[in-house]
């Protein structure tokens, strides 16, 4: 089997949990490998996320790990086997791979929860706002990425449209509802698509308003995207030259932690439609 050129971020995690459940049983890859049958370099391929692995040695790895997570590890193959080719591809060699890796992140979550201090989440753009922050970029991006860039973030969207709604909710200071990306009427249209957004079954949008005494919170970008065990949870932070995915268990921890205070410290549901809907009438 030839090796990966470049693993998925989907790919890696799942390789990334195996060496994990490796150390926790204090077996050394050569040992591993000799338990299974099979080469020091193979384990080392599979840790890697340059090969895959079938079900069958996935469970026999688990068995030989002396895992008992039977939760995990029917995730785990379901990872293993998933032979999922979407939407996402088709912008290959088009966009940096993060981009591609969040598309697919997104597909597999079981929830999806942010928290944006200065700008409209993602999930919840109009396309002339996401066109007028991308075109912010520094260095200016040609006009064919940007628009490659716009139709991905759209796409995206799929995932609180389909038939397989993804429950997702959002935290959103007032900050990133007044700060305006692009002219009055994008800044109107915007609004707009998040108050009826926020109607919709699967979605919840939550305000901070400014006049909140006593928020101490970071001002710290949060995503969460649920995997199929709270142990296969990912956290997204924005890096340099794209999006990072945060797997280790303290992260997460924070991350989620930060996620429930700024939660606990927003408006209502009810509360945050009322002040959006205000805002929207201030024009």
């Amino acid at each position: 089997m030839p090796l990966r050129r470049e693993p998925t971020a989907r790919q890696m995690r799942l390789a990334v949990e195996l060496r994990r459940l490796r150390d926790a049983a204090g077996l050394a890859a050569r040992e591993a490998a000799a338990l299974l049958g099979v080469s020091h370099t193979q384990i080392s391929h599979i840790e890697s996320g340059l090969t895959g692995v079938s079900e069958a040695r996935l469970r026999r790895l688990a068995a030989n790990y002396a895992c008992r997570d039977q939760e995990l590890i029917d995730a785990l193959a379901a990872m293993a086997t998933d032979r999922t080719r979407g939407w996402w591809e088709e912008y290959r060699e088009l966009l940096p791979t993060p981009f591609l890796d969040i598309a697919e992140l997104e597909h597999h979550a079981t929830f999806r929860r942010d928290v944006e201090f200065l700008i409209i989440p993602g999930l919840l753009q109009t396309d002339d706002y996401a066109r007028a922050a991308f075109a912010a970029r520094v260095p200016e991006l040609p006009l064919e990425d940007l628009e490659s860039r716009v139709h991905h973030r759209m796409r995206r969207k799929s995932v609180l449209e389909g038939d397989s709604l993804t429950s997702y909710e959002a935290v959103v200071h007032e900050a990133a509802l007044r700060i305006r990306v692009g002219d009055r009427v994008i800044w109107r249209a915007q609004l707009a698509r998040v108050l009826e957004l926020s109607e919709a079954s699967n979605i919840t949008v939550r305000v901070i308003p400014f006049d909140l005494d006593g928020f101490g919170a970071t001002w710290t970008t949060v995503m969460l995207a649920g995997g199929a065990v709270p142990r296969l949870d990912t956290a997204v932070r924005d890096a340099p030259h794209g999006s990072a995915f945060v797997d280790s268990e303290a992260q997460l921890d924070v991350f989620r932690t930060l996620f429930r205070r700024m939660q606990a410290a927003s408006l209502d549901p009810e509360r945050s439609r009322d002040f959006i809907h205000r805002l929207a009438k201030e024009l």
